[in-house]
């Protein structure tokens, strides 16, 4: 008979949130805003060494808003990275403008700088420039900001950092979500921190910040009754779910570390396998490890990745394929797509042998163990 269920990536409770939910219900301040609004803004800003930041409804929501203040408009082109969750790109489409999605490297898995920078000559030929470049930081591992940053301020495009999933994690000793124009963070309930839902936006522009915040409540102009100039959205985190944030908050360095012994473990106990490579850590970066993310090579293993979740899932273990590239969804068929080089997708390679293992920061070494001996019998 199969154990307790294990999840892929589980929330994790610090034990400190419902000190916070109780002070909204005690103040009243159950309606979105409020003070712990305010201060979860300022901490997480303070976390990531920015002075200001937005809390808002979800991780697209800040995407959304991001493009909205760049001023992106129907028929613009908006470059994408195509190996992420579908949230990254839908933005896109809800302001009218177009997607091109750019292709992984093998170091990262991120958006490939020389993918990038072959897409943005020929844009510049075509006189059809992007007006912004949404880079991905998957699975807590950064993209290669150095180069991609010093490619797109050579061309005076923005970058939108989706920091979804590496809040915590750190490129050249600078926080992820912190090198573009914007940053954006989810704390969907699957993330390393969560507000069960929610997101925040981030920019060294504290006036956009200023302007998110309006747009995000509906955009009121600043007179004594409700008056609206411009569309705005219902976008921003109510006070009792940044109580949970600023809980789990406190708790994301401790977080990244046990994300990263599960990762080690993984790698410690299977490495040994010829066939199985684990996402790697690029040079001068720290990745927070929010899923621990593996290659397998079908032909050495003779084993497919969904031979492979569905074996544990015979166990009653979540496991998962990587992301499907964004290009190869049936939503986005027909919109430009440039390889990391001629012949190679490697986002489409990766997909064909990716696999996501079971990651939860409260995962037991027990536990742990059940995973990684169904792995063993499998991969041998």
């Amino acid at each position: 008979m199969a154990g307790k269920r294990i999840y892929l990536s589980p929330p994790h409770m610090t034990g400190n949130e419902k000190k916070y939910i109780n002070e909204a219900f005690e103040s009243n301040w159950v309606a979105p805003l409020g003070p712990n609004v305010d201060r979860f803004e300022k901490e997480l800003a303070s976390y990531v060494g920015l002075e200001d930041a937005v809390a808002v409804s979800s991780g697209t929501a800040a995407i959304h808003l991001s493009l909205v203040l760049l001023g992106i408009k129907p028929e613009d082109k908006v470059f994408c990275s195509t190996l992420t969750f579908v949230a990254t790109a839908n933005p896109i489409i809800y302001m009218g403008a177009t997607p091109v999605f750019i292709d992984s490297e093998p170091e990262t898995w991120n958006i490939s700088p020389q993918a990038l920078l072959r897409a943005l000559r020929e844009a510049e030929k075509n006189n059809a420039l992007p007006k912004a470049v949404i880079v991905v930081n998957l699975y807590g591992q950064s993209a290669k900001m150095k180069e991609i940053m010093e490619i797109c301020e050579n061309y005076n495009i923005p970058v939108i950092e989706d920091s979804a999933e590496s809040l915590g994690s750190s490129y050249l000793g600078k926080k992820s979500g912190t090198f573009g124009k914007f940053g954006i963070y989810s704390f969907n309930g699957n993330k390393i921190i969560t507000t069960s839902g929610g997101g925040m936006l981030v920019s060294k522009d504290i006036d956009a910040l200023k302007e998110a915040r309006n747009l995000a409540a509906q955009a009121r102009d600043p007179v004594p009754y409700y008056l609206h100039s411009k569309i705005g959205y219902n976008y921003r985190m109510s006070n009792i779910l940044a109580g949970i944030g600023r809980a789990q908050l406190a708790n994301l360095d401790q977080r990244i570390e046990e994300k990263r012994d599960v990762f080690n473990r993984y790698k410690d106990e299977l490495s040994n396998i010829e066939g199985i490579d684990f996402l790697p850590e690029l040079q001068n970066t720290i990745s927070n490890r929010w899923l621990t993310v593996a290659a397998i090579n079908k032909e050495k293993l003779k084993i497919q990745p969904a031979q492979i979740i569905e074996a544990l899932e015979e166990e009653n273990i979540e496991a998962r394929h990587i992301w499907k590239p964004l290009h190869t969804q049936p939503i986005f068929k027909g919109y430009e797509y440039y390889t990391h080089s001629e012949g190679c997708s490697v986002s489409e390679k990766l997909f064909d042998c990716g696999i996501c293992l079971p990651s939860g920061s409260c995962m037991t070494v027990s536990e742990q163990d059940r995973v990684i001996d169904i792995l063993k019998l499998k991969l041998k």
